[in-house]
This record gives C-alpha cells, structure tokens and sequence, in this order.
C-alpha cells in the first residue's frame, strides 16, 4: 500500500483512531524543528502553537496598518485646515510646502499649473512640456517610484541630484487636470510602485480646491 493509499484512507474513515485510540500513543513523528521523535498529539500541539504565533503577527501588523493610517488621516486633516484658511495663493503655497516638509517628512515639492485662467510669475506658471501634460491627463492614480525619464526631476532645480524616488500626483478639477505636484525623497524606499496612492489622491484634490479658488 502506498503512502497516498494510506493518507486517503484516514482521510475516508475519520473514526479510524477513536476505534484504534491506543495507537496515538505508540505513534511517533519527527519534530519539526529537530531530529528528534515526538508524539502525534505533541506535533499537534505545536502546528496549533504555531498557527497561533502567525496570527498574533497578523493581528499586530493589521493593528499598525491602522495606527498608520490614522497618523496619516490627522496629517491630511492638518493639511485641509491649512489649505482652507490660506487667504491668497501665496498663502495656499506656504501652506503647502509648510504641511507636506513638517506633516509628512517630505523634503523636496514642485508645483506646475496650467489651463488657469490667471497667471502670476515664478516656477509655478513656467511652461510644462506636452509630454508631461499628456502624462498627467492619463495617469489614472499617482505615479510613485523612481525617478523616471518626464524630466519632472528638473522641478526640484539644486535639488534634483538627490532625489531618489518621488510621486506625481495630478491635480484636477472635476475631469480637467489643471496642473501636477512633484514631490521628491531622498531615499529610495519612500515612494515605491507598489504603494497605496490612496491619501495622494486626497491631497491633489484638496490641492487643487484650493488653487482653483484662488486662480478661478
């Protein structure tokens, strides 16, 4: 009889050992973190305990997930207030940059408009190339990993060497994108594609509420 044969039986007849109950102590298994022979029930004993440790890891990271999140929801909260009460443009991009540095360790943010009905001087009105519009007209959620070939870095001016991974997060007004936020990290573990975009999409749109409110 095969090793499949005998697996299959047991698995048919489930009263097998409550007709051969003796047997269980006369069973020997190896262990499974030693050479050593233990008993079924003891084997058992430690799948259960093993099985327990997994799900108290689970628990714990589910726990931190949650942890996590609700740091990041006060951070975006704090970032709403800010955006709400700035009273001009100028104190929308204080706001910004003051929230995104402090609130969320982000060391290096760009910013371009466009399709605005007003336009004001500085790097936030400079002319973007096409490729980058068409990129944030399409792009269907941030885009978060290295630094890719849009030539988005060069926003970041003296910067720009160090940044190591960012995300671009369209800012649009209903279905128009009117415009992208750049931002930059250091390391390259802090923006990966594999990442949750969620509360970056919360931000271009609060963003762009805000600056739509003040540009028209």
């Amino acid at each position: 009889m095969k090793a499949d044969d005998v697996a299959r039986y047991l698995q048919d007849h489930p009263q097998f050992f409550e007709d051969y109950h003796d047997l269980l102590a006369h069973l020997y298994v190896p262990h499974p973190h030693g050479g050593r022979a233990i008993s079924i029930t003891e084997r058992q004993i430690l799948t259960l305990r093993e099985k327990a440790k997994l799900l108290e890891l689970k628990l714990a990271e589910l726990l931190r997930f949650g942890e996590d999140n609700d740091v990041i929801s006060t951070r975006v909260h704090a970032l709403s207030i800010a955006l709400m009460t700035a009273g001009s443009f100028d104190a929308v991009m204080v706001a910004l940059r003051e929230q995104l540095s402090e609130g969320f360790s982000v060391p290096h943010t760009a910013l371009r408009l466009w399709n605005s009905v007003l336009t004001r001087d500085g790097d936030v009105f400079e002319p973007v190339e096409e490729r980058i519009r068409v990129f944030a007209n399409e792009a269907r959620q941030p885009y978060c990993g290295p630094v890719n070939d849009l030539g988005v870095a060069a926003w970041f001016g003296e910067s720009a060497p160090v940044v190591q991974s960012m995300a671009l997060v369209p800012l649009r007004r209903e279905s128009r994108v009117v415009g992208l936020l750049a931002l930059g990290a250091n390391d390259a573990a802090r923006f990966v594609p594999d990442m949750g975009t969620l509360y970056l999409e919360r931000i271009g749109e609060l963003l762009g509420a805000a600056l739509i409110r003040e540009l028209g």
